[in-house]
């Protein structure tokens, strides 16, 4: 397989080391050419440009910092792909963005595919990586070799900025999800915890054993509240006594206080208290008019994908 790699920086160069191990003919392009050295070592091709990247490539890689220089590349690279080629962007793109240059290459036969990946610079390295995929399903299929040689675990979404869109929740959240574990390791150690000590024995908890994205599948998609693993009346219990721990010792928590306003409006609902505490994620639901709810044994086909 030709292949172009537009973008060789941190993620960028891991992942084309990994395709020209697999043995594709692999020609890469970066804005500083030195950032070539050890792809050049290994048999790849130095290409001037994008456009020189992508002219005779079966199938084009780009890994960017955004939108800006996605949307740069398509103007190069468009007049110069040829019809049944592919192009996958494994940048964290603007889906918004990604379905407009999509449209246009799709006028000229050529897919163009959001792939964002996760798994950092240790996962690029090591080929421990998700990559999803969304677009052209059949350009999926015909590259899932190229794509296996990048991470071991490249799947299909669906239409097109639905890889992006999975990469800005998974994100987002992970971000949201730190700026609260700030929160509460802030307040433990202020109470009087040693933070090694308090990170040890957390990590050890119901919630540190088990992936975080995992337990959405125990009640909120199947929207299965009943019987309560454990009550929101109790958990709200909880989360009050961690408030107000953090007033007692003057810390600022923000994020755990706003939890506990969603868990105090959930716990006047009539019937709520008790059942299981993850109901008062239905509030959002709610103000946002979506409905989440997912047949049982398809969540259990996504889990057994492990």
């Amino acid at each position: 397989m030709k292949v172009g790699f537009i973008g060789i920086g941190t993620m960028g160069g891991s992942m084309a080391l990994n395709i020209r191990k697999a043995g594709h003919d692999v020609a890469v392009h970066d804005m500083r050419e030195s950032a070539a050295g050890p792809h050049l070592k290994a048999g790849c091709a130095w290409a001037n440009s994008a456009r020189e990247a992508a002219e005779n490539a079966d199938v084009v890689f780009t890994s960017v910092p955004g939108p800006k220089e996605v949307q740069a590349i398509a103007e190069e690279i468009l007049p110069v792909m040829r019809k049944g080629t592919a192009w996958f962007d494994l940048s964290t793109n603007s889906p918004t963005t990604v379905r407009k240059i999509a449209e246009r290459f799709a006028a000229k036969g050529v897919s163009m595919l959001d792939c964002p990946v996760s798994g950092g610079p240790v996962g690029a390295k090591s080929g421990k990586l998700a990559l999803w995929a969304s677009g052209d399903k059949a350009a999926f299929d015909k590259y899932k070799a190229v794509l296996d040689a990048i991470g071991d675990q490249a799947i299909f979404i669906g239409p097109s900025g639905a890889g992006t869109i999975a990469k800005l929740v998974h994100n987002c959240a992970g971000y949201s999800i730190l700026a609260v574990l700030s929160e509460v390791m802030s307040m433990g150690v202020k109470a009087g915890v040693e933070p090694l000590a308090l990170w040890a024995a957390i990590r050890q908890g119901a919630f540190g054993r088990k992936r975080t994205f995992d337990r959405l599948s125990e009640q909120f998609l199947m929207q299965k509240f009943d019987p309560a693993a454990f009550a929101l009346d109790l958990a709200h219990k909880d989360v009050t006594l961690a408030t107000e721990v953090g007033r007692e010792f003057h810390v600022p928590m923000k994020l755990a206080n706003t939890v506990l306003q969603e868990m105090t409006e959930a716990m006047n609902r009539e019937g709520w208290p008790k059942r299981d505490s993850r109901i008062f994620m239905l509030l959002q639901e709610e103000r946002a008019g979506v409905n989440i709810k997912v047949p049982e044994d398809k969540v259990q086909e996504v889990l057994k994908r492990d």
